[in-house]
C-alpha cells in the first residue's frame, strides 16, 4: 500500500485542502502534558494521505493548523482525543472542536472485546496488521522514515474504523450514548489539565 505522506515544518501550507473530514493524531516526548511536549500533529483526509507537521517547539506559532483544529464545520477524528487535546490545549493555546474519538467508540461499541488498540481495531475492521515498534520512539529530533510511517499509520485508517463502529453503535442502539461521552471530552481534558486524574463520578 502507497501512502502519500508530506512533512511540513512548523505549520500546514497556506493553500492546502483538507476537506471537511479529517483524522488527527498527535505525538508527544511523553504523556505528562506539562513536562513532554507536543513535537507532531498528523493530520489524514482518509485518503491514503497523511500531513504531518513538526512544530516549532521555541513559539508553537502555527496559525494555519489552529484554524483548522477550531473550525466547527471541520470534524476530526482522534483515537484517544483526550490525550491529544490536552497537548494541543496546553502548547498550541487552542480549543479543538466537532470531535469524534474511535476509543470511546470502541469501548462503547466493541463490549464483546477488551482490546481497545488503535492497532487492533485496524486489524479488525481493515485486516490490516500495523507495526508498532515506533510507539515509544523519539519524536522530538531528525524524523526517520519508518517513524513518518508510523505517524502515518495512526490516521490513514480513522475513517473506515469509524464508520464501521457507528454502524454497531446504531444496531445496538448506543448512539446517544456515543454522542453525549463526546460532549464530555472537552470537560474530562479541562479536568486532566486541572490534574483531576480520578474518576471523579467514584465514591
Amino acid at each position: 500500500m502507497n501512502i502519500d505522506i508530506k512533512l511540513h515544518k512548523n505549520d500546514l501550507p497556506d493553500d492546502l485542502k483538507l476537506g471537511n473530514v479529517i483524522a488527527v493524531d498527535g505525538e508527544f516526548m511523553g504523556l505528562n502534558v506539562k513536562r513532554d511536549p507536543l513535537c507532531l500533529i498528523q493530520i489524514s483526509t482518509g485518503n491514503l494521505d497523511a500531513h504531518i507537521v513538526q512544530l516549532n517547539r521555541s513559539s508553537y506559532h502555527a496559525p494555519n493548523l489552529v484554524k483548522i483544529l477550531e473550525d466547527q464545520s471541520i470534524t476530526k477524528i482522534f483515537h484517544y482525543g483526550r490525550a491529544d487535546m490536552a497537548h494541543i490545549k496546553f502548547y498550541l493555546k487552542t480549543e479543538t472542536n466537532n470531535i469524534l474519538d474511535t476509543k470511546i467508540a470502541s469501548k462503547l461499541a466493541r463490549s464483546y472485546s477488551d482490546n481497545h488498540s488503535l492497532k487492533s481495531l485496524i486489524k479488525e475492521f481493515t485486516n490490516v496488521d500495523i507495526s508498532k515498534q515506533f510507539q515509544n520512539s523519539d519524536f522530538g529530533g531528525d524524523l526517520t522514515s519508518a517513524q513518518l510511517k508510523y505517524c502515518a499509520n495512526d490516521v490513514i485508517y480513522l475513517h473506515k474504523i469509524h464508520d464501521e463502529l457507528i454502524k454497531i453503535l446504531n444496531r445496538e442502539n448506543r448512539i446517544e450514548l456515543y454522542k453525549n461521552c463526546l460532549k464530555f471530552l472537552k470537560t474530562r481534558v479541562d479536568l486532566d489539565l486541572a490534574l483531576f486524574k480520578d474518576d471523579i463520578w467514584s465514591h
